[in-house]
C-alpha cells in the first residue's frame, strides 16, 4: 500500500507563524510532477510538535485539497501523550487520508510493553492503516525488533518506518515480521542500501529537494536494478549529509526557500533559522546541483 518514495513534507509557515497555504499547494504540485507515491503531512518534518492542533488539522485538510487523490496521504500522529495522538487521530481520519505516521512517545521512555499498550489503542481506533515510526535518535526510547513483530500481528498496523539506519536492525525484523509487512526507510543516507536489502520504500527528508531522483532510485530499487539505484543514489548523496548540518526541518526550509518553492524560511520556535556558514553551504550544494 505504501511503497516506494514518500516525502516527509515540511509545513511552509510566514513570518507571522501562520501556515503558508500557498507555499503548501506549490509544494503539493511540486511533489507531483516528479511522481513522488506519496506525502507525510505533519510528521517531524513538518513540525508536527510545534504546531497547534487547530493548525494540524487544517494542513492536512489543505494537503487533502491540493493532492486530490493523485497520490498516497499519510498523516504524522504520534504524540508523547497517547491521549494526543488518539485526538489527532479521530481529528483527521475522515478527512480523506490514507493512513497514520505514529512514532514512538518522545521524552517519556516508555518500556516495551508500553509501547505494544499505546499502539494497541491507537490501531483499535483508527479507521485507517497505521505505520509504525522508531527514531530513537530524537525520541531516546527505541522499539525492538521482538516489540514491532508483536505489534505487526494487529490487522491495522501495516509497517514500520525505520530511522535507525541499521541494516542489522532491519534483518532481524524482517525475519521476525510477515512478508507483507512493509518496512520503510527513514534514513536517507542508507535508504538506497535499505531498500536493496529488502525494504519497501523511504520516508524521506532529501525527497522535499529532489523528489524525482528519489521517486527515480526507489523505482530502480523495487525492480532490483541495483546497480542503477546505487548510481542515482550516488547523484545525490551530497544531499543526505547536507541537509541536516543543522536540526531537521532547517537545512531542508532554507533549501525550499532559495530554490523559490515557499516565501519564507520560517521555522517554529525553539528552532530557529540556520546559521549563516550553513546557508552558505546548502547554497552552495544546490548550485552543484543546478537547483539554483
Amino acid at each position: 500500500m505504501f511503497r516506494g518514495s514518500f516525502v516527509a513534507l515540511i509545513t511552509p509557515m510566514l513570518a507571522n507563524g501562520d501556515v503558508d497555504y500557498p507555499s503548501l499547494n506549490r509544494l503539493v504540485e511540486f511533489h507531483i510532477t516528479a511522481g513522488t507515491d506519496g506525502i507525510v503531512s505533519v510528521g517531524t518534518t513538518g513540525e508536527s510538535a510545534t504546531l497547534s492542533f487547530e493548525q494540524h488539522v487544517d494542513v492536512v485538510k489543505a494537503t487533502v485539497a491540493a493532492v486530490n487523490g493523485r497520490c498516497k496521504i499519510v498523516v504524522g500522529s504520534g504524540a508523547n501523550s497517547t491521549e494526543e495522538s488518539l485526538f489527532l487521530q479521530n481529528e483527521t481520519q475522515d478527512l480523506g487520508i490514507d493512513g497514520f505516521l505514529s512514532v514512538v512517545p518522545y521524552y517519556n521512555k516508555p518500556q516495551q510493553r508500553g509501547m505494544v499498550a499505546h499502539f494497541t489503542v491507537l490501531a483499535d481506533a483508527a479507521k485507517v492503516p497505521v505505520v509504525l515510526y522508531n527514531v530513537p535518535g530524537r525520541t531516546v526510547a527505541d522499539m525492538q525488533p521482538e516489540t514491532v513483530a508483536i505489534l505487526a500481528q494487529h490487522p491495522n498496523i501495516i509497517g514500520i518506518k525505520d530511522a535507525t539506519g541499521d541494516m542489522q536492525r532491519l534483518k532481524d525484523t524482517q525475519s521476525l515480521v510477515p512478508a507483507d509487512f512493509l518496512i520503510l526507510s527513514g534514513d536517507d543516507a542508507t535508504g538506497c542500501e535499505f531498500m536493496n536489502l529488502g525494504g519497501h520504500g523511504v520516508i524521506s527528508v532529501t525527497a522535499n529537494i529532489v523528489p524525482k531522483q528519489m521517486k527515480m532510485m526507489c523505482d530502480a530499487a523495487l525492480s532490483g536494478n541495483i546497480n542503477d539505484s546505487k548510481q542515482i543514489d550516488g547523484s545525490i548523496v551530497r544531499l543526505h549529509t547536507d541537509l541536516f548540518i543543522e536540526s531537521n526541518p532547517v537545512i531542508p526550509k532554507w533549501a525550499l526557500y532559495k530554490m523559490g518553492l515557499i516565501t519564507s524560511p520560517e521555522l517554529r520556535l525553539p528552532l530557529v533559522q540556520a546559521e549563516l556558514s550553513s546557508q552558505s553551504l546548502i547554497e552552495q550544494t544546490l548550485k552543484d546541483y543546478q537547483l539554483l
